[in-house]
């Protein structure tokens, strides 16, 4: 066991430390989950897969409470319109995406997660990042 209590740490902090940029409940669902799950994982099997299956399936089960907290979030911006929030549309340039709300601005959402919500003070409303 002691041989394999670096390691163990090692994944935990790793696991940790990769989803720490996530701005979503979701990202932060799945990081909190995976270093439970391999911290529970290591101590029930005393080896690094057990860790490393602990790690799986507390992301994936993290990452399911998490996208119930986003919606639930998601209630601070207004009642969500009919069929949910709008999608921003694509553009040439990677990253950078047209809001679906006239007068139809270019934003740079390199830095906003995927189904992320994103205001349009311009165009006024809410979309979400493809």
């Amino acid at each position: 066991m002691k041989k394999n209590i670096l390691p163990i740490i090692a994944v935990a902090l790793f696991v940790a430390v990769a989803f720490t940029s996530c701005d979503t409940a979701t990202g932060q669902g799945a990081g909190w989950g995976a270093t439970t799950g391999a911290i529970l994982g290591a101590a029930a099997t005393g080896n690094v897969r057990g860790a490393a299956v602990g790690a799986l399936i507390g992301a994936n089960t993290g990452a399911l409470i998490g996208a119930s907290i986003d919606e639930a979030d998601a209630v601070r911006y207004g009642p969500p319109p009919r069929g949910g929030f709008p999608f921003a549309r694509p553009i040439d340039t990677p990253g950078f995406y047209q809001s679906p709300f006239p007068p139809y601005q270019i934003y740079n959402l390199r830095h906003v997660p995927h189904g992320g919500l994103v205001e349009d003070r311009i165009g006024g409303g809410y979309f979400r990042k493809p």
